[in-house]
């Protein structure tokens, strides 16, 4: 039994708000890591994780709703927020289950990394209703540790989702999980009724982990996480249970959260920072702290792979940028592709939405006349930023 006392394991509320105090862009000073999600019917959610500081107690969560395909977004925010200031919420992320049920998803700690963090889902049955009138389960507690990214759904039919607890940083408490500060793998076999700890991988180097999942052609999982030095890889053979010795992949990347995902085509959607510029200085990051100065964080692309992620030979460059990183994407019914970052979070605050297509990552531009990329959809403007003005959008033939 957990006290009273130990807020961390209590839920949050979820609520609707106004684009006014203390929610709206005006007051918030920096904002995060975004997910997205598109409905059958094309009703576009992204979320991410904002406060009055980055990575602090009181962080909170913000979902921001598009009617029209995310040419712009409703006045109104659903926010998720814990009711004690000493929690935070952070790393959220968003998921269309095959039931058609959207999974709002996010993390809760004590402070920065309290040694067992927590992840926390509530389940919307009904996405498509009137944002006023949209209904959330309430939450529950999935997994210790953290999960930014989607979930896979094996052919098998079970749920595999993605979650770890940080072994690079020195937790703030001791809760006697350290056989669990891994690369790990929850299942569920019933709908996401239940979960439990299936198996882990071990990943050398590994820093956030931030790992995804893909189910192979051949049948095995394919796990890609985030390291130092690169992004590693393990495979399982037996739905999770068990991992292969980890080793750095053929993939690289600047220590940043990546996206990889299997369209309806049956090729793979990779999202990554590619040709990137810098690469970190190992020690320099690791004397940072936990809020640090990432390098290399630049050419956010997507790239295609017809040989089951053996090679990446299509791309297209969405961000040129430093600092524009931690991708997320969907593709909806319709075949466009639907991809966000976030872009300086602490100087510019700025949530940047792509809307693109296989054939415009073919040709390496966009040929698609409803594709775009590069959109500021939402500003934190509580440093006294300026107001969004759309100057960086790029459409086909632009």
């Amino acid at each position: 039994m957990y006290s009273y006392l130990d807020y961390s394991m209590r839920p949050a509320n979820i609520f609707v708000a106004s684009n006014d105090y203390p929610y709206g862009d005006n007051y918030r000073k920096w904002q995060a890591a975004p997910s997205i999600e598109v409905t059958d019917r094309g009703r576009v959610y992204i979320d991410y994780y904002a406060g009055d500081a980055p990575e602090v107690s009181g962080n909170y969560v913000v979902i921001i709703v598009s009617e029209n395909q995310g040419k712009d977004f409703l006045p109104l925010r659903i926010i998720v927020q814990h009711p004690n200031a000493e929690i935070r919420l952070f790393d959220p992320n968003l998921w269309i289950d095959p039931l058609n049920r959207l999974w709002i998803i996010w993390n809760q700690s004590r402070g920065f990394h309290d040694g067992r963090i927590g992840v926390w889902a509530s389940v919307c049955p009904n996405p498509d209703d009137s944002p006023n009138e949209l209904c959330f389960s309430p939450p529950k507690r999935v997994a210790n540790g953290i999960m930014i990214n989607k979930p896979t759904v094996l052919s098998s039919g079970e749920w595999i989702f993605p979650c770890a607890i940080w072994n690079c940083e020195q937790p703030s408490e001791d809760h006697g999980l350290q056989k669990e500060f891994y690369s790990n793998v929850y299942i569920s076999t019933d709908n996401g009724e239940s979960f439990h700890l299936q198996g882990h991988a071990d990943i050398p180097n590994r820093s956030f982990d931030e790992h995804m999942i893909v189910e192979k052609k051949d049948k095995r999982l394919w796990m890609l996480v985030r390291s130092f030095d690169g992004i590693g890889e393990s495979y399982s053979s037996d739905k999770g249970v068990t991992w292969s010795d980890g080793v750095l992949s053929s993939i690289d990347g600047p220590c940043s959260r990546f996206h990889i995902r299997r369209l309806h085509s049956g090729r793979l959607l990779l999202v990554n920072h590619y040709k990137f510029e810098e690469r970190i200085d190992l020690e320099n990051i690791r004397s940072q702290g936990p809020v640090k100065s990432w390098r290399g964080r630049t050419n956010l692309t997507a790239l295609l792979s017809e040989d089951d992620g053996s090679t990446w030979p299509f791309s297209l460059l969405l961000d040129p940028r430093n600092d524009a990183a931690y991708p997320d994407a969907k593709e909806a019914s319709d075949g466009f592709i639907y991809i966000t970052h976030d872009w300086e979070r602490v100087k510019e605050g700025e949530i940047i939405l792509s809307r693109i297509t296989e054939d415009d990552i073919l040709n390496g531009k966009l040929v698609n006349p409803g594709s775009y990329i590069r959109k500021t959809v939402n500003k934190a403007q509580g440093n006294g930023k300026r107001s969004i003005i759309d100057t960086t959008n790029q459409t086909a033939g632009a």
